[in-house]
């Protein structure tokens, strides 16, 4: 599946080693990882991937908005999984393949900079009193989302 996925800042190595599972079940073809995110090799992030951290391509960045860039110059539609005043509900979403979702922060988000090179915000329709979810299910929603589109659009 033409997906990667941008890492900005996640601070709990926990929900990183998730974020690897969920993407490894789901086929991303790539995590990058930025700013203070954990990167693999560690034993606490290899105890949540459960070896996923192993599967997965994996790069770190330094400067994310460059990487960014980059991938849109060579046509991917960077989508930020963000609450902001312009989201669209996942559901409702016009995804674009090749892809790559971002995910920031469990409490600030995507920083502001990262955020204005996004072609596009989505967020996870949320029913209940709390308005958010932990970055590590909501990577999960997501990626599997993208996995059911790609496959409805004829995908191999």
């Amino acid at each position: 599946m033409p997906v990667s996925l941008l890492v900005e800042n996640v601070r709990s190595v926990h929900n990183v080693g998730a974020i690897f599972r969920s993407a490894d079940g789901c086929g991303v073809e790539c995590i990058y990882l930025s700013g203070y995110t954990a990167c693999p090799p560690r034993d606490d992030l290899h105890k949540t991937a459960l070896g996923a951290e192993e599967a997965v391509p994996w790069k770190h960045t330094d400067d994310p908005v460059s990487l960014v860039r980059e991938l849109k110059q060579a046509g991917w539609q960077i989508v930020a999984v963000e609450q902001t005043v312009e989201a669209i509900d996942i559901y409702q979403a016009p995804w674009q393949f090749p892809l790559c979702f971002v995910m920031g922060n469990e409490v600030t988000g995507i920083t502001e900079e990262l955020l204005k090179h996004c072609d596009l915000s989505v967020e996870i329709p949320m029913q209940g009193l709390k308005q958010s979810l932990n970055v590590s299910v909501a990577a999960g929603i997501i990626g599997y989302e993208l996995y059911r589109v790609y496959q409805l659009q004829g995908a191999d």
